[in-house]
């Protein structure tokens, strides 16, 4: 968690958590994750590789005081980013919003130029709706939206 909260294009493209020791991280983990999951049932995962166990990135639901809506997340490291690891967290994450939470809107931000994010958000199915000042003021973000029938819960 350490390396990628103070990875440039982490800090670029999410923000900047001013982690920058172990021990913060911890912290961070805690008041984050943690007791997101505390708080809603749910939060961001550690998404390990298959062949060596160790942790390459996060993905999961995030609720926001900013804004209404569910919205999933994911950061990973640079060394795999381009390796799928994002699309498949992804499906198994709205896989578990859609089935076991019953949810039938999730909502992602990415920055403006963020091309990988988004690529992997259409390719999950959401779709670019608008952009917002939620997270970011200055620059803004693109939300993107994924909405299902209550139908397709089963």
């Amino acid at each position: 968690m350490l390396d990628l909260l103070n990875d440039p294009d982490f800090i670029r493209n999410i923000a900047d958590r001013g982690v920058r020791t172990r021990e913060e991280a911890e912290r961070y983990i805690l008041k984050g994750p943690v007791a997101s999951y505390e708080q809603h049932g749910f939060g961001l995962c550690l998404v390990e590789s298959k062949q060596s166990g160790a942790g390459v990135g996060i993905c999961g639901l995030l609720r926001r005081d900013c804004h209404p809506d569910v919205e999933i997340g994911f950061a990973f490291l640079p060394a795999v980013r381009g390796r799928n690891y994002a699309f498949e967290a992804g499906q198994a994450v709205l896989e578990f919003g859609i089935r076991s939470l019953q949810l039938t809107r999730i909502v992602a931000l990415t920055a403006p130029d963020n091309h990988a994010s988004i690529r992997v958000l259409e390719k999950l199915g959401f779709h670019f709706d608008r952009m917002v000042s939620w997270m970011n003021p200055t620059r803004g973000s693109r939300l993107f939206v994924l909405e299902r029938s209550p139908a397709l819960h089963d």
